[in-house]
Protein backbone atom coordinates (compact mmCIF):
# COMPACT_ATOMS: atom_id res chain seq x y z
CA UNK A 1 0.00 0.00 0.00
CA UNK A 2 1.40 3.34 -1.04
CA UNK A 3 2.10 5.59 1.97
CA UNK A 4 0.14 8.85 2.20
CA UNK A 5 1.93 11.88 0.90
CA UNK A 6 2.98 14.64 3.26
CA UNK A 7 0.40 16.93 1.65
CA UNK A 8 -2.39 14.43 2.38
CA UNK A 9 -1.26 14.11 5.98
CA UNK A 10 -1.23 17.89 6.39
CA UNK A 11 -4.74 18.18 4.93
CA UNK A 12 -5.97 15.40 7.22
CA UNK A 13 -4.48 17.14 10.21
CA UNK A 14 -6.09 20.45 9.22
CA UNK A 15 -9.42 18.67 8.74
CA UNK A 16 -9.15 17.15 12.19
CA UNK A 17 -8.38 20.52 13.73
CA UNK A 18 -11.38 22.07 11.97
CA UNK A 19 -13.68 19.32 13.26
CA UNK A 20 -12.32 19.82 16.79
CA UNK A 21 -12.85 23.58 16.50
CA UNK A 22 -16.41 23.11 15.24
CA UNK A 23 -17.24 20.74 18.09
CA UNK A 24 -15.72 23.17 20.61
CA UNK A 25 -17.77 25.98 19.06
CA UNK A 26 -20.98 23.96 19.33
CA UNK A 27 -20.23 23.12 22.96
CA UNK A 28 -19.52 26.79 23.72
CA UNK A 29 -22.74 27.84 22.00
CA UNK A 30 -24.70 25.26 23.99
CA UNK A 31 -23.10 26.54 27.21
CA UNK A 32 -23.96 30.14 26.34
CA UNK A 33 -27.53 29.13 25.46
CA UNK A 34 -27.94 27.44 28.87
CA UNK A 35 -26.24 30.03 31.09
CA UNK A 36 -26.45 33.50 29.48
CA UNK A 37 -29.43 35.76 30.33
CA UNK A 38 -32.15 35.56 27.63
CA UNK A 39 -32.07 39.35 27.15
CA UNK A 40 -28.48 38.98 25.87
CA UNK A 41 -29.26 36.27 23.30
CA UNK A 42 -30.90 37.37 20.03
CA UNK A 43 -32.38 33.93 19.35
CA UNK A 44 -34.26 33.81 22.66
CA UNK A 45 -37.91 35.00 22.71
CA UNK A 46 -38.54 38.60 23.74
CA UNK A 47 -40.42 39.43 26.92
CA UNK A 48 -41.08 42.88 28.29
CA UNK A 49 -40.38 41.42 31.75
CA UNK A 50 -36.75 40.81 30.82
CA UNK A 51 -34.25 43.48 31.91
CA UNK A 52 -32.54 45.46 29.17
CA UNK A 53 -29.75 43.42 27.62
CA UNK A 54 -27.33 43.11 24.75
CA UNK A 55 -30.01 41.76 22.40
CA UNK A 56 -32.96 43.95 23.45
CA UNK A 57 -32.53 46.45 20.63
CA UNK A 58 -32.27 43.73 17.98
CA UNK A 59 -35.34 41.94 19.30
CA UNK A 60 -37.40 45.14 19.34
CA UNK A 61 -36.35 45.92 15.77
CA UNK A 62 -37.39 42.45 14.65
CA UNK A 63 -40.75 42.70 16.39
CA UNK A 64 -41.36 46.15 14.87
CA UNK A 65 -41.46 44.58 11.43
CA UNK A 66 -44.28 42.21 12.46
CA UNK A 67 -47.53 43.93 13.57
CA UNK A 68 -48.93 40.70 15.00
CA UNK A 69 -45.77 40.02 17.04
CA UNK A 70 -45.80 43.59 18.35
CA UNK A 71 -49.36 43.29 19.62
CA UNK A 72 -48.62 39.85 21.07
CA UNK A 73 -45.67 41.28 23.03
CA UNK A 74 -47.88 44.01 24.48
CA UNK A 75 -50.63 41.55 25.40
CA UNK A 76 -48.11 39.22 27.04
CA UNK A 77 -47.06 42.16 29.21
CA UNK A 78 -50.64 42.74 30.31
CA UNK A 79 -51.02 45.76 28.03
CA UNK A 80 -54.04 45.22 25.82
CA UNK A 81 -53.55 47.31 22.67
CA UNK A 82 -56.63 48.57 20.87
CA UNK A 83 -56.17 48.96 17.12
CA UNK A 84 -56.97 52.39 15.70
CA UNK A 85 -58.48 53.37 12.33
CA UNK A 86 -56.08 54.16 9.51
CA UNK A 87 -56.19 57.79 8.46
CA UNK A 88 -54.27 59.04 5.42
CA UNK A 89 -53.72 62.73 4.76
CA UNK A 90 -50.98 63.59 2.30
CA UNK A 91 -47.70 62.50 3.89
CA UNK A 92 -49.44 61.79 7.19
CA UNK A 93 -50.67 58.36 8.25
CA UNK A 94 -51.91 56.43 11.28
CA UNK A 95 -51.09 52.98 9.94
CA UNK A 96 -50.28 50.29 12.50
CA UNK A 97 -51.45 52.46 15.40
CA UNK A 98 -52.88 51.42 18.74
CA UNK A 99 -54.01 52.83 22.04
CA UNK A 100 -52.28 51.06 24.92
CA UNK A 101 -52.56 51.25 28.69
CA UNK A 102 -49.62 52.95 30.43
CA UNK A 103 -48.82 55.75 32.89
CA UNK A 104 -49.02 58.33 30.11
CA UNK A 105 -51.29 61.33 30.68
CA UNK A 106 -53.35 62.20 28.74
CA UNK A 107 -54.05 58.47 28.71
CA UNK A 108 -53.62 56.04 25.82
CA UNK A 109 -52.53 58.37 23.00
CA UNK A 110 -52.60 57.04 19.44
CA UNK A 111 -49.15 55.74 18.49
CA UNK A 112 -47.65 53.07 16.30
CA UNK A 113 -47.39 49.67 17.92
CA UNK A 114 -43.56 49.67 17.82
CA UNK A 115 -43.53 53.03 19.62
CA UNK A 116 -45.99 51.75 22.21
CA UNK A 117 -43.82 48.70 22.83
CA UNK A 118 -40.59 50.67 23.21
CA UNK A 119 -42.32 53.18 25.44
CA UNK A 120 -43.58 50.32 27.65
CA UNK A 121 -40.02 48.97 27.97
CA UNK A 122 -38.72 52.49 28.80
CA UNK A 123 -41.41 53.08 31.42
CA UNK A 124 -40.89 49.70 33.06
CA UNK A 125 -37.11 49.35 32.93
CA UNK A 126 -35.84 52.95 32.94
CA UNK A 127 -38.37 55.39 34.39
CA UNK A 128 -39.92 53.31 37.18
CA UNK A 129 -36.64 51.97 38.64
CA UNK A 130 -34.96 55.40 38.40
CA UNK A 131 -37.88 57.06 40.19
CA UNK A 132 -37.56 54.68 43.13
CA UNK A 133 -33.75 54.74 43.18
CA UNK A 134 -33.11 58.46 42.62
CA UNK A 135 -36.28 60.12 43.90
CA UNK A 136 -37.36 57.60 46.53
CA UNK A 137 -40.94 57.32 45.30
CA UNK A 138 -42.83 55.14 42.81
CA UNK A 139 -43.67 56.62 39.43
CA UNK A 140 -47.35 57.58 39.18
CA UNK A 141 -47.76 59.42 35.87
CA UNK A 142 -45.82 60.44 32.76
CA UNK A 143 -47.00 63.73 31.25
CA UNK A 144 -46.75 64.27 27.51
CA UNK A 145 -47.57 66.81 24.80
CA UNK A 146 -48.83 64.27 22.26
CA UNK A 147 -47.92 61.78 19.59
CA UNK A 148 -49.74 62.19 16.27
CA UNK A 149 -49.61 65.57 14.52
CA UNK A 150 -49.85 65.97 10.75
CA UNK A 151 -46.92 68.30 10.19
CA UNK A 152 -43.37 68.67 8.97
CA UNK A 153 -40.36 69.06 11.27
CA UNK A 154 -40.91 72.20 13.38
CA UNK A 155 -44.03 72.80 11.25
CA UNK A 156 -41.97 74.55 8.57
CA UNK A 157 -43.22 74.41 4.96
CA UNK A 158 -40.95 72.39 2.71
CA UNK A 159 -39.29 70.44 5.52
CA UNK A 160 -39.40 66.64 5.62
CA UNK A 161 -42.31 65.04 7.48
CA UNK A 162 -42.01 64.81 11.24
CA UNK A 163 -42.14 61.39 12.90
CA UNK A 164 -45.23 62.81 14.59
CA UNK A 165 -46.91 62.73 11.16
CA UNK A 166 -46.92 58.92 11.42
CA UNK A 167 -47.73 58.74 15.16
CA UNK A 168 -44.20 57.45 15.60
CA UNK A 169 -43.00 60.08 18.09
CA UNK A 170 -43.79 61.02 21.67
CA UNK A 171 -43.02 64.28 23.51
CA UNK A 172 -42.64 63.71 27.27
CA UNK A 173 -42.94 66.88 29.34
CA UNK A 174 -42.48 65.53 32.87
CA UNK A 175 -43.50 63.00 35.50
CA UNK A 176 -45.51 62.80 38.68
CA UNK A 177 -44.61 60.65 41.67
CA UNK A 178 -46.74 58.68 44.09
CA UNK A 179 -45.75 61.06 46.90
CA UNK A 180 -47.28 63.99 45.02
CA UNK A 181 -44.13 65.58 43.63
CA UNK A 182 -44.17 66.77 40.04
CA UNK A 183 -41.12 67.16 37.81
CA UNK A 184 -41.11 68.84 34.43
CA UNK A 185 -38.41 69.01 31.80
CA UNK A 186 -38.57 72.78 31.40
CA UNK A 187 -37.80 73.54 35.05
CA UNK A 188 -35.87 70.51 36.25
CA UNK A 189 -33.79 69.02 33.44
CA UNK A 190 -30.63 70.96 34.33
CA UNK A 191 -31.21 70.94 38.07
CA UNK A 192 -28.07 69.62 39.84
CA UNK A 193 -30.17 67.73 42.40
CA UNK A 194 -32.03 64.43 42.15
CA UNK A 195 -34.84 65.84 39.97
CA UNK A 196 -32.44 66.83 37.22
CA UNK A 197 -30.46 63.63 37.64
CA UNK A 198 -33.63 61.58 37.18
CA UNK A 199 -34.59 63.38 33.96
CA UNK A 200 -31.10 62.98 32.54
CA UNK A 201 -31.15 59.26 33.39
CA UNK A 202 -34.52 59.09 31.61
CA UNK A 203 -32.96 60.70 28.54
CA UNK A 204 -29.93 58.37 28.59
CA UNK A 205 -32.14 55.30 28.93
CA UNK A 206 -34.33 56.45 26.08
CA UNK A 207 -31.27 56.70 23.85
CA UNK A 208 -30.80 52.95 24.23
CA UNK A 209 -34.33 52.25 22.98
CA UNK A 210 -35.47 54.92 20.51
CA UNK A 211 -34.04 56.13 17.21
CA UNK A 212 -33.92 59.85 17.97
CA UNK A 213 -34.00 61.36 21.45
CA UNK A 214 -33.93 65.16 21.75
CA UNK A 215 -33.82 67.13 25.00
CA UNK A 216 -33.14 70.70 26.18
CA UNK A 217 -29.48 70.00 25.36
CA UNK A 218 -30.41 69.92 21.66
CA UNK A 219 -32.09 73.28 21.01
CA UNK A 220 -34.64 75.75 22.32
CA UNK A 221 -37.50 73.96 20.55
CA UNK A 222 -36.99 71.04 22.95
CA UNK A 223 -36.50 73.08 26.10
CA UNK A 224 -39.68 71.74 27.69
CA UNK A 225 -39.81 68.09 26.63
CA UNK A 226 -37.99 64.92 25.66
CA UNK A 227 -38.74 64.01 22.06
CA UNK A 228 -38.65 60.25 21.47
CA UNK A 229 -39.13 58.77 18.02
CA UNK A 230 -38.40 55.77 15.82
CA UNK A 231 -36.38 57.44 13.06
CA UNK A 232 -34.09 54.95 11.27
CA UNK A 233 -31.00 56.96 12.24
CA UNK A 234 -29.56 57.34 15.73
CA UNK A 235 -29.40 60.75 17.40
CA UNK A 236 -29.14 61.31 21.16
CA UNK A 237 -28.88 64.91 22.34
Amino acid sequence: MKPASSQTLVLAEIGGLLIDAALAGLLLLALIDRTAPPQDLPWKPFSIDQPLGLATQAKLSRIAADPAACRAALREAGIDPVDQPVREQGFCSTRDTVRARSLLAPAAPVMTCPLALRYAVWERHVLAPAARRVLGSPLARVDHFGTYACRTIYGRPGERPSQHARASALDVSGVRLADGRRLNVAADFRDPGPEGRFLRIARAGACDLFGTVLSPDYNAAHADHLHLDLAPYRLCR
